[in-house]
């Protein structure tokens, strides 16, 4: 292997390591549709238990992909939404779903 290319694969290595976690595309295919609050999601992703979900949440924002906003009306809202990082992702992953409405 070039050393021009360890450089690479360690980021799209990185990038699987991301998208691969389940739920990840999920969230980042319900997001690219707008912010949604915690409990919107929740309720689009039902299977997606409440604990992963917050975890994913997590993963997520520390990844640079998603902003999290506490709105402190009453009762405090908080919204989620994917940052410029997150969108090109989502935009990146629209053939993977397209593949998938094709042959799966």
């Amino acid at each position: 292997m070039t050393q021009e290319l360890k450089p690479l694969l360690a980021k799209v290595e990185h990038v699987h390591h991301i998208i691969g976690k389940k739920w990840v595309n999920l969230i980042i295919h319900v997001l690219m549709e707008g912010t949604k609050r915690f409990s919107e999601l929740h309720n689009i992703i039902p299977d997606l238990s409440k604990r992963m979900l917050n975890e994913r949440l997590k993963e997520l924002e520390e990844c640079g992909l998603i902003s999290r906003a506490v709105i402190p009306d009453r009762p405090v809202r908080t919204e989620y939404s994917l940052t410029a990082k997150g969108q090109e992702l989502g935009t990146a992953l629209l053939p993977v779903e397209a593949w998938a409405m094709k042959w799966l």
